[in-house]
C-alpha cells in the first residue's frame, strides 16, 4: 500500500463507518494520522492534490482545515495505516433519515 492510495481510500464513500456520502456535503475540518514508515512531504503533497482536484468539496472559510500527523510505528502486521477523521456536513443526511424514522414511529406510538 502506498501514501496515495492510502490517500484516495480515506476519503471513498465505501469506507466511511457514518452511513453518508461525503459528496454529498462539504469538508469543514479533515484530520489525518499516518502510521508507519511515510514521509510526510509525500503525505503533504498526496493531501494538497486532494484539496486541489476536490475544492469543491472543502470549505474555503475556514483556512488550513486539513492536519496531518505522523507515528513512526506501524500497526502490527501492516507496512502502514492511516486514520481517517473528516467533519463533513454531509452528515445532515443521517440526521435526517433517523429524525424521519422517529417522527414516523412516534406517529404510531411505537415503543410508548
Amino acid at each position: 500500500v502506498t501514501v496515495p492510495e492510502l490517500t484516495q481510500q480515506m476519503f471513498d464513500a465505501k469506507n466511511m463507518m457514518a452511513a453518508s456520502d461525503p459528496r454529498h456535503g462539504r469538508y469543514l475540518t479533515v484530520a489525518a494520522v499516518f502510521r508507519g514508515k511515510v514521509s510526510m512531504k509525500e503525505v503533504e503533497e498526496q493531501m494538497q492534490n486532494v484539496q486541489n482536484k476536490n475544492s469543491a468539496y472543502f470549505v474555503e472559510w475556514i483556512p488550513n482545515n486539513v492536519l496531518t500527523a505522523q507515528c513512526d510505528i506501524a500497526p502490527r502486521g501492516l507496512k502502514m495505516a492511516v486514520t481517517f477523521l473528516g467533519n463533513s456536513t454531509a452528515i445532515q443526511e443521517l440526521f435526517k433519515r433517523v429524525s424521519d424514522q422517529f417522527t414516523a414511529m412516534f406517529k404510531r406510538k411505537a415503543f410508548l
